[in-house]
């Protein structure tokens, strides 16, 4: 991962190059809820995800899946991401359940709702709730 580094500030990614934070759940894969781990090893991929997340890794951006699973589903997952193809940096568990996230960072954030079909990223106007100035 190349990095620009600016003196007594935080590391930011080259480019046009970016960091995808993906969930699996309802996402890549059925909404499957942790208490059913059964249920993770035999679901399928979404195809259009698969093809679109290993188009975005092959073209040098990140790919982090971040996921409500808790760590001790950390090999069914790495284990079923990778069985399927997925490529990836990396896996973060533990994100927190229940969704209406609000992520607040002082790097630029963008965040798309996933609405059943995986594809490019198109441009679009939207209304978003921003600190004061």
């Amino acid at each position: 991962m190349e990095l620009e580094y600016t003196e007594h500030l935080s590391p930011m990614l080259k480019g046009d190059i970016k960091n995808y934070l993906i969930d699996i759940d309802g996402t890549i894969t059925d909404d499957v809820p942790n208490e059913e781990p059964e249920r993770m090893i035999t679901c399928e991929p979404f195809p259009d995800a698969l093809e679109t997340i290993n188009r975005w890794y092959d073209d040098g951006h990140q790919i982090c899946f971040f996921t409500s699973r808790t760590e001790d589903l950390r090999k069914i997952t790495e284990d079923w991401l990778n069985k399927h193809g997925f490529k990836y940096h990396s896996v973060l568990m533990g994100k927190p359940r229940g969704g209406n996230y609000h992520w607040i960072d002082n790097h630029l954030v963008r965040a798309t709702r996933y609405k059943g079909k995986f594809t490019d990223l198109v441009e679009k106007q939207v209304t978003i709730e921003v600190f004061r100035d």
